[in-house]
């Protein structure tokens, strides 16, 4: 399996592709920050996905799944400045936030997932830890 076989991947990268479209429009192309900004936190979903999918450690996973979970709450964030300003693309605003809140969910579940596997393995190697602490508090 690899990064681009999760689903919460693959939404993020049509989220993406989604926000480059909108952002491509007449009107709110001239406002770079808006569009640069929205544009990051889309590419950060897809990226923190990516590289903690890549990751070893489950803290290091479980801390790049958080960012790209709270880069959907930016994107979801800065679809209200899009409808507020931009009258002319509110639906397309309103789409984009229903797609971050479904790649958030898909993000989120693969957290939990995460933290539920982080658990199994820790109980499995707890009475290992256990009969192996008193040798080590000798040294």
């Amino acid at each position: 399996m690899t990064f681009e076989d999760l689903e919460s991947w693959q939404q993020a990268r049509h989220m993406t592709k989604q926000i480059y479209s909108v952002t491509r429009e007449d009107g709110i192309v001239r406002d770079f920050g808006l569009c640069s900004q929205i544009q990051r936190a889309g590419v950060s979903v897809m990226s923190n996905l990516a590289e903690g999918f890549e990751r070893r450690h489950v803290q290091e996973k479980l801390q790049f799944y958080n960012v790209g979970h709270a880069s959907t709450a930016e994107v979801r964030s800065l679809t209200y400045v899009i409808e507020d300003n931009y009258p002319k693309l509110a639906v397309k605003a309103v789409e984009l936030r229903k797609m971050a809140m479904g790649t958030g969910q898909l993000v989120g579940g693969l957290i939990r997932s995460t933290e539920s596997r982080k658990a199994k393995l820790a109980s499995l190697f707890s009475p290992v830890f256990a009969l192996l602490s008193p040798l080590f508090s000798r040294l």
